[in-house]
């Protein structure tokens, strides 16, 4: 039964694509994040997608997706479609587009010239957090845990920062929370693992909010944010920022837009901006 509810989601998903992309229509397909994903908060927040009271105004008709995979698989899959990434989750089965002529890259990140860009935060209870939990953020802190967000394609917060030595320390951590951060909290897993062989890494790719809820209610240990901790959270977690990251505007390899104006991204995303056809380069 699950495996045939399985195909007929599929067949459901095929068929909407395959209604977006026919008639030859070009109305923009617009993909959003979930709400409480912490890549849309930052998103929204940076290109004043918002309304008279500063509340997310994501057009309605937009289809939120829950995870970074799937923005992407949806893009690809049409040809009408725009939705946004993490920039280190890029993959070639998509096209990033300049904003306003910028490249998205680490470099102009770094540089300041791509202005969509937000932090990655981890949270805890830092009067709760066990000594095996706290060797991981001293390792994720570390030359080594930054050289491994440097060669995932984030941009680190230090680029002197000191060694690690392994700690010998044996037991399970649990993080949960942005499937933003997750690709490279994988890798840093894998890494501190080598290093501490009796370790066991559990990551649950939950969304920024979910993630920094269950650091406060102490069902994870360390909760993964690609957006800033909100007063109401600082007063029960302690934040820290590991890494920087690009938000890439993504659309379809057919798709000939290859630069958006920043106006022109908000407004797709308001709903004031719904063809392709409007948008001259």
């Amino acid at each position: 039964m699950k495996r045939i509810l399985v195909i007929a989601l599929s067949v459901v998903l095929a068929v909407s694509a395959f209604a977006a992309c026919s008639n030859d229509s070009t109305s923009i397909y617009v993909i959003s994040r979930e709400d409480g994903s912490g890549t849309r908060s930052a998103f929204t927040e940076l290109l004043g997608i918002v309304d008279e009271n500063e509340n997310d105004a994501t057009v309605g008709s937009a289809e939120k997706v829950t995870s970074t995979s799937t923005v992407i698989t949806t893009v690809a899959g049409n040809k009408l479609a725009i939705g946004y990434i993490s920039l280190g989750s890029l993959s070639d089965s998509v096209k990033a587009v300049s904003v306003d002529g910028v490249a998205p890259s680490v470099e102009n990140v770094k540089n300041g010239t791509y202005k969509i860009a937000r932090p990655f935060n981890i949270c805890y209870k830092e009067d709760t957090l066990s000594e095996l939990a706290s060797d991981f953020v001293k390792f994720i802190l570390s030359k080594e845990g930054q050289n491994v967000i440097n060669e995932n394609g984030y941009i680190m917060v230090s680029e002197n920062a000191e060694s690690y030595t392994a700690s010998g320390l044996t037991g399970k951590i649990t993080l949960a929370g942005s499937t933003s951060v997750s690709p490279v909290m994988d890798k840093l897993a894998d890494a501190y693992k080598t290093l501490n062989a009796n370790v066991e890494i559990e990551i649950q790719q939950s969304g920024s909010g979910a993630g920094i809820e269950s650091a406060t209610e102490g069902a994870c240990d360390i909760g993964m944010s690609s957006r800033e901790l909100k007063d109401t959270e600082l007063a029960t977690l302690k934040s820290v920022k590991i890494a920087d990251d690009g938000i890439a505007v993504i659309v379809n390899k057919e798709n000939t837009v290859s630069n958006l104006t920043s106006e022109q991204i908000k407004n797709i995303y308001l709903g004031k901006l719904t063809d392709w056809s409007e948008i001259s380069e």
